[in-house]
């Protein structure tokens, strides 16, 4: 690997922990919003909808068009964005703090669609870069994602912790170097070309295969698999397992984030047979959620919670895999629909599982399961709203119990 594809891949790990930072930055400061603002839990939820749905939308435009754009020019302009993006969250409110949320919502569109656009041309980009390992160098990449939310979390809670929230901008103002880095390095790199199909029609050819959506649906899961357990932890461990929200932020997210980014740069330094590593994967998944749904042992609630982590580092990216080894003409196609799938389950899985804790909290045969073992509704809707997560991974077994199977003929 020469040193221009050294720095063009050290430009693409920055990008990634900037990903990292624009997706979980506002639910770590929903708490401070809502004591400096006065913004409703309501809209504050919806800020994580706004940043998935562009980013969907950004994914869906470039599963049909990717042809129409310059991709080197796209790809400069993602750090841009971001820092366009980040400028608008922070600032406005310091300005017009009355219509604070206008800001922060348009500030999360902007950085959420250059997020959406890297998360469709950084994969491919290091795909393209010559490598002994192509699988471990996707799984290198992503795991720097994993590590960036480890990070983010942990500067975060403690800069709010030391300095107060009322100086949440600062963070924001610093966390600001990040994508200044990636346009420099970006800047004075000669950006690999990606293939794209140049037509549309050859892009609805590749839809019609029936294996490229097998591995959406892979990704789908992995998708609720894993943002699932990584937005609802901390509450988890907060109304379930009874553990201070200091202390369910911190392990809760970013143990859960240690164990994500653990599986994942294990399997990038010694990682072999991908579509076996995602039916484990998803076994081992499915006994966390079952465990976290039934426990109540906080240390064995934690311990699931985070276990979860490592067993679905996996699959998002492994799933990735699949479809780019199987598929390798469809170029920036095959990664913009698998990252529409990814961020499909990112959104689905958590809502349904937020949608089934309400249900709990308010139903009387709920409720009164709840009596009979002494638990209050909170609890007893986490419980169920992590059974409910369950039932992705378990699904997960038979799709990639089906793509292992295909991946040992291809081998034969």
């Amino acid at each position: 690997m020469n040193k221009q594809h050294k720095k063009l891949k050290i430009a693409c790990y920055t990008v990634n922990v900037t990903m990292a930072l624009v997706s979980n930055i506002s639910p770590l400061l929903f708490l401070t919003f809502r004591e400096q603002y006065g913004i409703s839990f309501s809209l504050l939820g919806l800020l994580v909808v706004i940043n998935f749905a562009t980013q969907l939308c950004i994914d869906l435009v470039f599963s049909f068009f990717s042809h129409k754009f310059n991709i080197p020019k796209v790809v400069r302009a993602m750090p841009i964005l971001t820092f366009i993006g980040l400028f608008i969250f922070a600032f406005w409110p310091l300005i017009l703090p009355n219509i604070a949320y206008v800001g922060i919502a348009l500030g999360t569109v902007i950085f959420s669609a250059s997020s959406g656009l890297a998360e469709v041309l950084i994969s491919p980009i290091i795909a393209s870069i010559p490598a002994k390992d192509p699988d471990r160098e996707m799984s290198k990449l992503h795991s720097v994602y994993a590590w960036g939310v480890v990070g983010v979390v942990i500067i975060s809670t403690l800069y709010l912790l030391v300095f107060g929230r009322e100086n949440w901008q600062w963070l924001i103002f610093t966390y600001m170097l990040l994508p200044i880095l990636s346009s420099i390095l970006f800047g004075t790199v000669e950006i690999t070309c990606v293939h794209s199909p140049e037509k549309t029609s050859a892009t609805l050819e590749l839809f019609k295969k029936p294996a490229l959506w097998l591995s959406v649906v892979g990704i789908f899961i992995g998708g609720a698999t894993e943002v699932t357990m990584a937005q609802w932890s901390s509450s988890y461990l907060e109304q379930a397992m009874n553990i201070p929200k200091v202390w369910g932020d911190i392990f809760g997210v970013a143990l859960f984030g240690v164990a994500l980014g653990l599986g994942r740069t294990l399997y990038g330094k010694f990682g072999k047979s991908i579509t076996r590593v995602l039916l484990i994967g998803a076994i081992g998944s499915t006994c966390c959620y079952f465990i976290a749904g039934v426990s109540n042992n906080a240390i064995v609630g934690l311990i699931a919670c985070a276990f979860t982590g490592f067993c679905s580092s996996m699959m998002w990216p492994g799933s990735l895999v699949i479809a780019t080894d199987r598929f390798p003409s469809g170029g920036v196609v095959v990664f913009a629909l698998m990252a529409a799938g990814g961020d499909m389950g990112a959104s689905v899985g958590p809502q349904l599982v937020g949608l089934i804790t309400d249900f709990a909290m308010t139903n009387p045969w709920a409720i009164n399961l709840a009596k009979s073992y002494s638990l209050s509704p909170d609890h007893i809707g986490m419980k169920l709203g992590m059974l409910l997560g369950m039932l992705f991974p378990l699904f997960g077994i038979i799709i990639f119990a089906i793509l292992h199977k295909h991946s040992r003929k291809k081998h034969h």
